[in-house]
């Protein structure tokens, strides 16, 4: 018992943990944010949408000269295992939290965060994939796999690859905004990158997706995985102070 004891507290020294997190929730923001999360997740769920006609395998000379460089058939076995890597990956951002680990609201600020970043992240790829219509590269192969009949037209851009660059940015922001001075930094955000490109890598070899499908999947996954962190960092207080006196006034500085 005592060994376990001991871990946690190197842990959490590790982490600099017991300190306030960094973020905080707002009533007024969050109802903003959570209101536009929600939108942007239902709205493409409301668009009727249907496979486009699909008569014939695709001419791989219709495709750009950058995409064609990487192109390949379907391969199941590489599909399912960036699945497994993006569902792996979105539990990381949990290491934040380690140092504050007990406290509701940081536990909750984090629930909160993490779920504006998700929806608004799925939602908006949804809503590119059905304005976009792009066939996916094996449909220019062996054609349309089985199971695939309802999805060979989402091609751009990269959900998976969204969701994976998403977490990780979300993460190297949290982490390194809550233990500026921790030496697993740089750690943390290398091993979180490598897993988001090597699911980037498993869509493009699997079949899945283009390289231009990616690259755009990992840009609008890293946007909102620093950006909804951003808006709820707590405020700090102002070091310069001014207060007025029946004789003047009274500047004091913080340090």
């Amino acid at each position: 018992m005592k060994k376990y004891s001991l871990l946690v507290c190197m842990l959490f020294t590790a982490f600099n943990g017991f300190g306030e997190s960094a973020y905080t929730y707002n009533f007024k923001t969050d109802i903003l944010i959570g209101a536009l999360s929600i939108d942007v997740f239902i709205s493409p769920l409301l668009i009727p949408t249907a496979p486009p006609k699909q008569d014939m395998m695709c001419n791989k000379d219709e495709v750009n000269p950058f995409d064609q460089s990487l192109m390949f058939p379907y391969h199941k076995t590489l599909d399912i295992i960036g699945d497994i890597g993006v569902y792996g990956l979105a539990v990381l951002p949990g290491l934040s939290l380690i140092g504050n680990i007990t406290n509701l609201k940081a536990l909750a600020t984090y629930g909160l965060m993490y779920a504006e970043a998700f929806l608004l992240t799925f939602g908006t790829l949804e809503i590119v994939k059905i304005a976009a219509k792009r066939n996916r590269p094996y449909t220019y192969f062996d054609g349309i796999p089985a199971g695939k009949e309802d999805d060979y037209y989402k091609s751009f851009a990269s959900r998976h690859t969204a969701v994976g660059f998403m977490s990780a940015g979300f993460l190297t922001s949290t982490f390194f905004t809550e233990y500026p001075d921790s030496p697993w930094k740089i750690p943390v955000a290398a091993v979180s990158y490598v897993l988001a490109a090597g699911i980037s890598a498993s869509r493009i070899a699997s079949g899945n997706h283009f390289l231009t499908d990616v690259l755009a999947g990992a840009a609008i996954g890293s946007v909102y995985g620093y950006l909804i962190p951003r808006l709820h960092l707590r405020k700090k207080a102002s070091a310069l102070g001014f207060a007025p006196t029946l004789k003047g006034f009274v500047i004091s500085y913080r340090f």
